[in-house]
């Protein structure tokens, strides 16, 4: 079933983070199981594997704090409530984590009492990866904006060339209406000239053919006195 988020404008990059999320849950929600049947360096793997999925998803989560700013009021409210879901179930799984990584006779074993150098390089080195794939995943986002911010300048240049000419064709438009305005009010003053003219000579015709009678009848009459 699809998310009605997904054809709200503002809303894309938010349902985009909220399904990465879900994937890092899952992940995480599959460490800390596999975690309390673990010991020593197996058990110290899989809490920095989980870590890593506690950073990644804090991260998300800040995204999403933004994104959902973009999004409509009318849908904003259930939004929030997811957000405030996802906040929890993080919230959890930290204070789960904290609880195994405190258990440190089943990270350390028997080497609990005294850490031998190794093990602090093991730290160091993991902490350096972690560190490492934070920066790249980083690095990806800040990628991704980029592509996007170029997508938007992409469309926003078309509008604007889309609107010049749309306001060329105005205007091309409007001095045409003008030109035929004019024109017209010329043909109207060569009709009205031409009206004139007609009515002028149906008053001359009309008097020739008056005087043609007069003189017709003037003839008529001199002949029969």
């Amino acid at each position: 079933m699809s998310n009605p988020l997904d054809s709200d404008p503002g809303s894309e990059l938010f349902a985009g983070y909220e399904a990465e999320l879900k994937l890092v849950q899952a992940d995480l929600s599959q460490q800390l199981d596999q975690i309390p049947d673990l010991l020593g360096e197996p058990r110290k793997a899989a809490i920095g594997k989980a870590e890593r999925a506690l950073d990644e998803a804090s991260e998300l989560l800040g995204q999403m704090r933004i994104e959902k700013q973009n999004i409509p009021s009318r849908t904003r409210n259930s939004v929030n409530v997811r957000f405030r879901n996802f906040e929890s179930d993080i919230d959890a799984a930290k204070r789960k984590l904290k609880s195994l990584t405190d258990d440190r006779s089943a990270l350390f074993g028997d080497r609990y009492s005294d850490l031998a150098p190794s093990d602090a390089v093991i730290n160091q080195r993991q902490q350096l990866l972690s560190g490492t794939e934070r920066l790249q995943r980083s690095s990806g986002r800040l990628m991704e904006s980029q592509r996007i911010a170029n997508e938007t300048e992409s469309v926003g240049a078309s509008t604007l060339a889309n609107l010049q000419t749309q306001r060329e064709t105005i205007l091309h438009t409007r001095e045409t209406l003008l030109h035929s305005e004019t024109q017209v009010e010329r043909s109207v003053k060569t009709l009205r000239g031409m009206a004139r003219r007609m009515a002028t000579n149906r008053i001359i015709t009309v008097a020739i053919i008056t005087v043609l009678v007069l003189l017709i009848l003037a003839v008529i009459i001199s002949k029969f006195r």
